[in-house]
């Protein structure tokens, strides 16, 4: 068994030369076996090992001896010993939960270790086992490729599993065969908990009734999935930049480009920009992917979706994805007087407008300002026979509802003698340029 994990650890490049490898160490059988073969294992990549531990206290004193346990064990072999404390809810709380709960709580102590620079791996003991019940549990929970791909062997954030290519058996034979004793949690044959369900009773008939290897197909499916996902995380940095456009924290695609992709990278491009807006948020699921793409798919128009974290919009072949706005904020009101000639800036928009006489020597208008467009403003654009409302301009010009939003015009008097995009007023005397704050990457001309 030595020599395949440690064929596993080489094949996922878990450790380089000289790492400090932070053991996780519950106590049972896995985590003990883990600690066991990587100090076996240590001298091929002069490894340094410190052993954590995290203790929930949600078996009281079973908890306590748990910890007790770890310690004595990092002492026994010379090892460090980090020990951390979670204060989660008792056990007449929801299962799944206080299963969750559990697991944050955990993966919020490595992370902890590995961002105090102490440590630069952390290794856990999953095996096989929890891998092959990971994937049908989110099988009967619902899931997509991301999801059967379960858990990696080596993470980006420095979290390794060595013991993914053994069996939960292979670990407990392999320690009684060396007489290594380990601890038994009272929880793990807690039916209120569904991977207990799964484990105890699920997994069991499935081999039983139908494939003596269940657990071992289902892992390699975790690991086909995972090789797929790696392709595709790769494929999409290579997509991504050609199909997002707009500024962060927002992504907007077009919509027919989208749907002419094949829905295999249309729906990995839809994740892809919701997991860019949604930095931080819970994972969405198959069902709001599906609510963009048929957004995507609407021969043309508008539309809106408020999901957990995003808020999409659709308008002419565009769609908007952005965190949503705070409560309370609205269509951004400003005004400004204009002192002519001279420039001045648009509230909020890194863009300055420098209004100036059309002839030298010519008066201006009194009461300049630059405001934000208003429902039912309108005027008479050069080259227009008569006035016309902006929204019909906007429409005409297919410009989205987000980047209505602030959209500046000049008025004189109460009366419209320029707007952004659209130009002067016909028989205006004022000639407007619009240049971007920063003079170097300006292209400055006329604002049409």
């Amino acid at each position: 068994m030595i020599e395949r994990v440690a064929s596993f650890i080489e094949r996922h490049r878990m450790f380089a030369s000289g790492r400090r490898v932070g053991v996780a160490v519950s106590g049972g059988a896995d985590s003990v076996c883990l600690l066991e073969t990587l100090l076996e294992l240590a001298p091929r990549w002069n490894l340094r090992l410190t052993v954590l531990h995290l203790d929930h206290g949600l078996r009281g004193e079973e908890s306590r001896e748990d910890a007790r346990f770890a310690a004595r064990l990092a002492a026994r072999h010379g090892l460090p010993f980090e020990l951390g404390e979670a204060h989660l809810a008792g056990p007449a709380g929801n299962g799944v939960n206080l299963e969750e709960a559990a697991r944050e709580a955990r993966r919020g102590f490595f992370l902890e270790q590995l961002g105090r620079g102490a440590i630069d791996r952390v290794a856990l003991g999953h095996t096989r086992s929890d891998q092959a019940e990971t994937v049908l549990f989110r099988l009967l929970r619902g899931t997509g490729p991301r999801g059967l791909a379960a858990m990696a062997p080596l993470r980006a954030d420095g979290i390794v599993r060595p013991l993914l290519c053994v069996s939960r058996e292979e670990v407990r034979e392999h320690l009684r065969a060396r007489g290594i004793a380990w601890r038994e949690d009272s929880s793990n044959l807690d039916p209120r908990f569904a991977r207990n369900r799964i484990r105890h009773q699920l997994l069991p008939a499935l081999a039983r009734e139908w494939n003596p290897e269940f657990e071992a197909a289902l892992a390699r499916l975790a690991a086909v999935m995972r090789d797929e996902e790696d392709w595709w995380e790769n494929e999409l940095g290579r997509l991504a930049p050609a199909f997002f456009s707009g500024s962060p924290p927002e992504v907007i695609l077009d919509a027919a480009r989208l749907t002419a992709l094949h829905p295999a990278a249309a729906r990995r491009l839809v994740r892809r920009a919701l997991d860019t807006v949604r930095a931080g948020a819970p994972p969405l699921g198959f069902e709001h992917v599906e609510q963009v793409l048929e957004l995507a798919l609407r021969p043309a128009g508008d539309g809106r979706l408020m999901l957990p974290g995003a808020d999409v919009m659709r308008s002419f072949d565009w769609i908007r994805l952005a965190p949503p706005a705070p409560a309370g904020a609205g269509r951004p009101d400003y005004s400004v007087a204009v002192r002519a000639p001279g420039p001045v800036a648009i509230p909020g928009a890194g863009r300055t407008l420098l209004v100036e006489p059309e002839e030298k020597g010519q008066p201006l208008p009194a009461a300049l300002e630059i405001r934000n467009w208003r429902p039912g403003d309108a005027y008479q654009p050069t080259g227009r026979r008569e006035p016309v409302k902006l929204k019909t301009l906007f429409q005409e010009a297919r410009i989205p509802l987000w980047e209505r939003r602030g959209w500046p015009v000049l008025s004189a008097g109460g009366r419209i003698v320029w707007a952004k995009r659209f130009g002067t007023a016909a028989g205006s005397p004022l000639k407007v340029l619009e240049l971007a704050d920063n003079p170097k990457t300006s292209n400055p001309g006329p604002c049409m």
